[in-house]
C-alpha cells in the first residue's frame, strides 16, 4: 500500500494498527516518491548467544587433552 505523506501524518495510528493485524507493508511518499516504509515488528525472541550451537557442533577428538608430540618438540624449553 502506498500513502502520501500528508495522508500518513492524518491517519498515522489507524495505519500502525493496520500494519500490525495484517502485516501489510505501507510506503510513505512525497510527490509521488517512495521515502519511507511502516512494516511490522518481527516478534521473534532472539536467540540467546550461550548455547546457540547446542547440538550443530561435534568434536571429533579431546579438545583439552594432550598435546601430540609434535607439538610439544616446536614448542621450545617449557
Amino acid at each position: 500500500m502506498h500513502i502520501a505523506a500528508g495522508r500518513f501524518k492524518a491517519q498515522c495510528l489507524q495505519l500502525m494498527d493496520l500494519v500490525h493485524d495484517t502485516h501489510q507493508r505501507v510506503v510513505i511518499t512525497k510527490h509521488g516518491r517512495p521515502v519511507a516504509q511502516l512494516v511490522a515488528v518481527d516478534r521473534q525472541k532472539p536467540r540467546p548467544v550461550f548455547g546457540r550451537l547446542r547440538g550443530r557442533i561435534e568434536s571429533a577428538s579431546d579438545l583439552v587433552g594432550p598435546l601430540p608430540d609434535a607439538w610439544r618438540r616446536d614448542a621450545g624449553p617449557n
